[in-house]
C-alpha cells in the first residue's frame, strides 16, 4: 500500500493528506498496531515536521480540533 499512499502524499502534499483507520470494522483483515507501525515505516524518511503534520495537524485542522501547529 505504501506506493499509493507515498504518491498521493507526493502530489498533494502533507498538509492536505492524513493519515486514518476504519477500526474496529478493518479489524477482521489486520490490527490497529499492525496499521499505525505501517503508517510510521511509511514516513520514516519524512521530516518531523511533515509527519507531526500527517498524523495530527491536518485531521486537527480540518475537523476544527484546535491544538493544530503552524504549517
Amino acid at each position: 500500500m505504501a506506493p499509493y499512499y507515498l504518491t498521493c502524499i507526493e502530489k498533494f502534499g502533507p498538509s492536505r493528506c492524513m493519515f486514518d483507520s476504519n477500526f474496529p470494522v478493518d479489524k477482521q483483515s489486520y490490527s490497529y498496531g499492525v496499521l499505525w507501525n505501517a503508517f510510521k515505516r511509511m514516513t520514516r524518511n519524512f521530516s518531523a515536521t511533515e509527519r507531526a503534520t500527517l498524523f495530527h495537524d491536518t485531521a486537527s485542522r480540518v475537523y476544527r480540533l484546535g491544538g493544530a501547529r503552524a504549517a
